[in-house]
């Protein structure tokens, strides 16, 4: 057998080095197993790159790179990061931030066995939803309700139940997409449905529903348009009509409103947006929309409506196979029941107190966090306070826009956006802006005082040009 080259000698054995104080620390901290790991490839990449006349790495060296190496493999991937974009219910940042309600109740039933299903008055198994079912019904004014894991799948499961191998009546002009590709016609063919079509993209009229309506029809389908908006020479058969329409002609109207809200935001001064109270009030059957866009809860999707169609969707199969955790449940009651105070709603909830924070707050903290801004950062780019203009996000109120303020950042000669841009997402805690008007705007709507010295902390790592 060959004899190694000598060089390959001068770097330390295995042995060795886990006998050092340095890696022994490592193993404590990072684990044996994974240490082990990291330590034969460390070595086997220096032995590949040593050359003569290069320097043979010492024990620091090794135990150096073995511990960037292991903080990078256990770093989470997902991570905290800030959102300063100008959208306060961002689907690629997880939409609305839970309450401390939410949070505390969610903790206590991932650390403690809780009453999931099980009914503790009868001694026996019980029903998940009746955790939250209760005030879903007060809120809404429904008869029943359920719950399941986003809206998509509240959608999917109404029309599976409902309508499965039969006609579904919906308006051109609401067969929407949405982010990820949803599109209303792809989850009804997905469901089982048949697709059909009324009206025009932009005028849809009760006789375009009452001609399609027939012996195959199994219900009428009313979607919000919560993503976009058609505006000029339009026409759509108000709520409480079409729900009279399909009952009379003994079908029901399954109205998905998407983000969906709890109360009327107009109180709070944001634009009014459909509320589940509202769609049952005008006589829909099945309501569906979702609870961690403008409600302001955790991922999931409600069914709210009438008891005979709840049932017929809680006995589904597939209603199983769509089921909320006991972690969400838990999230989902604490935040519900929030909105029996709504005199306190503004304070309690995250997503309704972003929304409703005033420019002149907003600017004030603009001015304030500029004049401490670190000045590795301002070596490499101009900054100012400037107004902008945020948006709710995730399909809400689409062409309303609120005002806010941001931290303009121009480079200096020589940077590039882009650069700047990629030096924020690179911070341990990522600042996430967006680029406008050849600037990286860091609007702070959703950067809440509490949260400032940690994001002067971060900008402070920025490393001067």
């Amino acid at each position: 057998m060959l004899s190694p080259p000598p060089r390959w000698r001068a770097l330390p054995s295995l042995d060795r080095l886990l006998r050092q104080p340095a890696f022994a620390a490592l193993a404590d901290e990072f684990g044996r197993a994974s240490l082990l790991e990291t330590l034969r490839n460390l070595l086997a990449e220096y032995r590949a790159a040593l050359v003569p006349g290069a320097p043979v790495p010492d024990e620091g060296t090794l135990a150096e790179a073995a511990r960037e190496r292991l903080q990078a493999r256990m770093r989470p991937s997902l991570r905290p990061v800030f959102n300063l974009t100008g959208t306060v219910l961002h689907t690629n940042l997880g939409r609305a931030l839970y309450p401390e309600a939410a949070i505390a109740a969610a903790t206590a039933a991932m650390a403690r066995p809780v009453n999931l299903e099980y009914d503790l008055g009868e001694g026996r198994r019980g029903e998940r939803d009746v955790h939250v079912e209760a005030w879903l019904v007060r809120l809404t004014g429904a008869e029943a309700a359920l719950v399941v894991n986003n809206n998509a799948a509240a959608v999917y499961l109404a029309l599976n139940a409902l309508a499965a191998g039969r006609e579904v009546v919906v308006s051109r002009g609401e067969l929407i997409e949405i982010g990820g590709s949803f599109r209303i016609p792809d989850i009804m063919a997905s469901a089982g449905c048949t697709l059909r079509e009324v009206g025009t993209t932009n005028r849809t009229h009760p006789r375009d529903y009452e001609g399609a309506i027939g012996e195959r029809t199994a219900a009428v389908m009313k979607v919000h348009a919560s993503n976009y908006a058609i505006q000029g020479f339009t026409c759509a058969v108000p709520p409480r009509e079409l729900a009279a329409l399909a009952h009379a002609r003994g079908v029901p109207l399954v109205e998905d409103l998407g983000c969906g809200t709890l109360v009327d935001l107009e109180a709070y001064g944001v634009a009014h947006e459909p509320t589940a109270a509202e769609a049952v009030a005008a006589g829909a059957d099945l309501v569906t929309f979702s609870g961690d866009k403008l409600l302001g809860g955790p991922q999931c999707g409600i069914v709210v409506g009438r008891r005979e169609w709840i049932d017929r969707l809680r006995n589904h199969p597939m209603k199983r196979a769509l089921r909320l955790d006991k972690v969400r449940l838990a999230a989902l009651e604490a935040v519900l029941r929030l909105y029996a105070d709504p005199q306190r709603l503004p304070q309690a909830l995250p997503t309704l107190r972003l929304l409703t924070r005033t420019r002149d707050e907003i600017r004030m903290q603009a001015e304030r966090l500029l004049a401490a801004l670190p000045a590795s950062l301002l070596q490499g780019a101009d900054a100012a306070a400037a107004d902008c203009a945020s948006q709710v996000g995730s399909g809400a109120l689409p062409v309303e826009s609120l005002p806010s303020a941001a931290l303009r950042l121009v480079p200096r000669a020589g940077g590039s956006l882009n650069a700047l841009a990629d030096s924020l997402r690179a911070l341990p805690v990522p600042v996430l802006g967006r680029l406008h008007d050849n600037a990286l705007l860091l609007d702070l709507r959703c950067l809440e005082p509490v949260r400032e010295a940690e994001f002067l902390a971060q900008l402070a790592q920025v490393p001067a040009p």
